[in-house]
């Protein structure tokens, strides 16, 4: 079911056509969620937790990257591929509709930041580590969005390598301290 949702987004998601992918009926899933916004949280959180472990293991994975900078240069290509599409929809439609979806919004920030928080450099304070995960997230969804509705690749990579540039400064300022 989460497959389906990662493939064909969140157009004409309902229950019928998650239990059609999962292989049962639509009264079963209604017997395991508590209907189709449920099924949907559940289902994008799955996703989003593959995305940030596909994440993690690209910034974490190369013993190369010990900057904070380099750790975000190698979490971009993850953020930009799979199931981006579905994933960048759904906090549309935490913006769309934030009564019926502001969870979808608040999980996303609850689900990223630990893992923001422990790509940042050991010696910062726990304040720093906050603030800057915090900015860098915040950075990240602002170039999803442009990347997926303005098709100006070359703005949003303009984009990225001045916030990597600030992080790698941010770090040695650190450093120098």
């Amino acid at each position: 079911m989460t497959e389906d949702l990662a493939e064909n987004g969140l157009v004409d998601f309902s229950l019928r056509r998650a239990a059609r992918a999962a292989g049962t009926t639509h009264k079963v899933l209604l017997y395991h969620f508590d209907g189709v916004d449920d099924l949907l949280l559940r289902a994008v959180l799955h996703l989003r937790q593959r995305r940030i472990d596909r994440g993690l293991a690209a910034a974490t994975g190369n013993p190369a990257l010990r900057s904070l900078a380099d750790r975000v240069r190698a979490l971009w290509p993850v953020l930009t591929s799979g199931e981006s599409s579905v994933l960048d929809q759904a906090i549309g439609l935490a913006m769309f509709d934030p009564v019926r979806y502001a969870q979808l919004g608040r999980e996303a920030s609850a689900q990223y930041l630990p893992s923001l928080l422990s790509l940042c450099p050991p010696g910062w304070s726990e304040q720093r580590r906050l603030e800057v995960a915090h900015m860098v997230l915040a950075t990240l969804r602002g170039f999803l969005v442009d990347w997926r509705t303005a098709a100006d690749e070359a703005a949003v990579a303009a984009g990225f390598a001045a916030l990597v540039r600030a992080l790698e400064r941010e770090e040695s300022a650190t450093e120098g301290a």
